[in-house]
This record gives structure tokens, sequence and C-alpha cells, in this order.
């Protein structure tokens, strides 16, 4: 059995798709915030092309609840867990920094404390994120490059990462922290900077809108396809012993890079409809961030499947595809 936590999202969308893909017969569990699922069956079959998921069991279980918690973790008996859950982006916890960073942390803490308590050590992944590197060291990063987080978000990450390696030396357990770069889909949440611009442009082009507000265009981001990081997920989960891999394509674009091929898309000149405000630069943001994934392309022989071209393609087709 496979339990989900954050499973609604972008990442537990595709990580279903996935292992359903593989194992058509297996149990997931999965666990949510969101009390309407209608969204994720929606995405879930035009994922796959299916209209039953009769091994599909999605529970609201508050996390945040040790006993509440440990009992379910009891009952269901998972033998790979995939914590996805907490808030997906550092903008999300700047919000309310101090609830955040306990939100990330203790779910992590009564998930683990749940397995170690039973006796029950199933394989673990834990999503991480690069925003724990030094800022200031941001060119191909990878598994030895140095941590200092600045932000809510960051911090909390790193002191799961560490209590990973931790769990890992002391108690031989299979788990794994995934260090995720940018990763995108056509479900992503529409307040995150890809999702922006792309419905900016279709908004230009509906004549409904004449300008998008951006930062700066020279930032520099390792964007991915969030499916091909399900299929990272799902190998780093089935490895015999638990690791720490970064993953991410290893290519850096530009915002100016993203902004001429959604433009180009719509055959739109992006001189005519960018401005740039400096003020919404969050301060501190490193001009470029660009992973190096070659340790899980060695021992796991993963690497991004889909170009930077195609996930824009796929974003703007299916958004268009929502306003037929």
């Amino acid at each position: 059995m496979y339990l989900i936590t954050g499973i609604t999202g972008q990442d537990g969308l595709f990580l279903t798709k996935n292992i359903l893909n593989k194992e058509p017969k297996a149990q997931i569990v999965g666990i949510s915030r969101d009390s309407n699922l209608n969204g994720y069956y929606t995405n879930l079959k035009y994922l796959t092309g299916e209209s039953f998921f009769e091994n599909i069991n999605i529970e609201k279980i508050n996390l945040l609840d040790n006993k509440e918690t440990s009992e379910f973790i009891s009952k269901i008996n998972p033998k790979k867990i995939f914590n996805l859950s907490g808030p997906s982006s550092v903008y999300e916890s700047l919000d309310e920094s101090k609830k955040s960073y306990e939100i990330i942390t203790n779910i992590f803490h009564n998930l683990t404390s749940a397995c170690i308590n039973l006796n029950n050590l199933p394989s673990f992944f834990q999503a991480s994120s690069s925003e724990m590197f030094n800022q200031k060291d941001n060119e191909y990063l990878d598994e030895s490059s140095i941590f200092e987080p600045s932000s809510p978000y960051a911090k909390a990450k790193y002191k799961i990462h560490r209590d990973i390696n931790k769990f890992r030396d002391q108690l031989d357990w299979n788990i794994s922290s995934g260090i995720m770069f940018n990763h995108e889909s056509e479900f992503r949440n529409n307040d995150y900077l890809f999702m922006k611009i792309i419905n900016g442009a279709i908004e230009i082009k509906e004549g409904t809108n004449n300008k998008i507000t951006l930062g700066s265009l020279e930032i520099v981001r390792d964007w991915s396809y969030a499916e091909d990081f399900a299929e990272a997920m799902f190998r780093i989960i089935s490895s015999e012993e638990g690791d720490d891999y970064v993953i991410g394509s290893g290519f850096g674009k530009s915002i100016k890079d993203l902004v001429e091929n959604v433009f180009s898309y719509f055959d739109l000149d992006p001189e005519l409809y960018i401005n740039i405000d400096k003020n919404l630069l969050r301060p501190g943001d490193p001009k470029k961030i660009v992973s190096n994934p070659k340790k899980i392309l060695n021992k796991l022989s993963w690497k991004t499947e889909t170009s930077f071209e195609t996930l824009i393609q796929k974003c703007i087709e299916y958004k268009l595809r929502l306003k037929d």
C-alpha cells in the first residue's frame, strides 16, 4: 500500500498516475486538506482516461495531531510513504512564517514518529527543496553544495533534511530526501509565476488585458515538468536504500526565455506588453539557480524527458481547453 500526503496537488496527481501505470491494482491512500475532491478526480481522469478509481482512498487526517496520525498509520500499515504535504513554496510560507515552519516540521515529525513507534519502517520519500541551498552558491547545485536556508519554508525543509540523514544512520531506514528544483504543469496554481505569464498572454490575446508586470526578466531557474519528477520520486522510493537526490533538469532558462516562448505561441511581441517593477522581486532572491542532477542519473538512470518548450505548450493548451 502507498500513502501519499498532499495527494491532490500537482505532484500527488502525477504520482498517482505513475503508480497506477506501473501497478494498476495498487492500493493508494491519500491525505488531503481539500474538502472538495472533484478537481482531483477530474484531472486524474484527464491524465489516465479512466473514470473510476476503486483502489484510491482519500482521507482527511489531521497530520498535526500526533495521536491521530499514529493511529492512522497503524491502521493502514503503508509500505511506502510519499510526504508531499505542507506549503508548496517559499511564497506561501512568508505570509505566516512561524505557522508554516511548524506545519512543515510537525507533519514530518508525526509521520516518522508513528512509523518508528510502531516498529513499522516503510520506505519513505520526503519532498525537499532547492530553496535550502546557499543563495550565493547558485549554479549547478548538487547534493554536496552548501545549505544556507533563509526563508521559514527553506529552514523547515533543511531541518527535515538533517533529520532524514540522522534516521538513515541510526535506524538503517530506507528514507530519502528529494531536493526538487522548479517543476510546473498544467495543474499548477494560477498564483505561480509560470502560470501568471501564461494566463496573462491568453488574456492579452483575447483582448481582456494589455500588460503583464514582472519583477525581472533576467532571473534564471531550472524548470521541469512535474510528471517527470513523479517518475524520479518513484525510482527513489523503490531503490534498495535511502539517499539524498537533487531532482532537476540541469538546464537554466530565464524568465525572458519563458516570456518569449509563451508569447511566440500566440504570435505576440512581448516588448509591447511586459512591464518591469523591481519592487516585485523577493529580497535576496538569487539571479540564477540550476541543478546538477548527475547523481540521480548515474544511480537511478533518471533524467527529465520533457523539454522546456513542450512544458510550456502543455500548459497553454490545457488552459485553452478549459475555455472551450
